[in-house]
């Protein structure tokens, strides 16, 4: 595929990239041992930067400055939209791009109990490349996906799954089996995580701007700079996208919960 080319109208980047994907997912249909290798210019691609940002300007969370400071107003307002696309886009072709450190937010668990959900508030220049990447490849791994999945895909929601329960239970069906991963996202094997995307990605620079997304570590509330050796953040468009494209049993593979895997694949149906 062609990529480059002057920033074009949202319309028109919307257009473009919505071809590109539905041409990756073509082809990634066809072939189920495809890997891709050819993907890097379709992150750099301005029509897929464009989008990306209008996605994460639309997200509330834009009103959110991570390490950096910086938010969609201050990008718009100071900085200038394609100034800012213009520069991320030279630091993914060149290579220099690096994530920076989530900011830690602890947010307060319901129901009294004293516990706190860890959130992760990455920059917004990240946020953008997540948003990328997430373009790209989404439409590779969804041909992966069964028909019984739900979890963060898209043009699905949780009343899905719930509506599919409540008609194979109003039928035939009368057990449903509710699981929880402890600590999921806090436990992501980032070995786990890679190599079930190198089963569909062989492009280098794509797969080193996922594993430096993994490791670029935390910004504690303290102020003290937080190695992440496992797990991914909740908070950035990556906690999403980590648990999308590589599969729920991979995630259970990476917290070790290996018999629970193998009933679980005998089971005709999930939600």
């Amino acid at each position: 595929m062609n990529s480059g080319g002057p920033w074009s109208s949202p319309k028109l980047a919307q257009a473009r990239v919505l071809g590109i994907q539905r041409k990756l997912h073509k082809w990634s249909i066809d072939d189920q041992d495809r890997r891709f290798d050819d993907l890097h210019n379709l992150v750099c691609d301005p029509a897929t930067l464009m989008v990306a940002w209008h996605r994460v300007r639309a997200n509330r969370g834009s009103r959110s400055a991570g390490v950096d400071g910086q938010t969609a107003r201050y990008i718009e307002q100071v900085l200038g939209v394609e100034k800012f696309l213009d520069g991320l886009r030279e630091e993914l072709r060149s290579g220099s791009f690096r994530p920076l450190p989530v900011k830690e937010r602890l947010i307060p668990k319901r129901g009294g109990t004293k516990k706190f959900r860890r959130l992760g508030v990455p920059a917004l220049r990240d946020r953008v490349v997540q948003a990328v990447l997430k373009l790209v490849l989404e439409p590779i791994f969804e041909a992966d996906f069964k028909p019984c999945s739900y979890g963060y895909r898209p043009g699905r929601r949780t009343q899905d799954a719930i509506a599919e329960i409540h008609y194979l239970t109003s039928r035939s069906y009368e057990w449903i089996v509710e699981g929880d991963i402890k600590a999921c996202f806090d436990e992501l094997s980032h070995s786990a995580i890679l190599d079930r995307v190198r089963r569909r990605i062989a492009d280098r620079r794509v797969l080193a701007l996922i594993k430096a997304f993994l490791k670029a570590g935390i910004m504690t509330e303290q102020g003290r700079l937080q190695g992440t050796v496992t797990g991914t953040p909740q908070g950035g468009l990556c906690a999403a996208a980590h648990n999308d494209p590589y599969e729920q049993r991979w995630v259970m593979r990476s917290v070790r919960l290996d018999l629970l895997l193998r009933a679980g694949l005998t089971a005709e149906r999930c939600a």
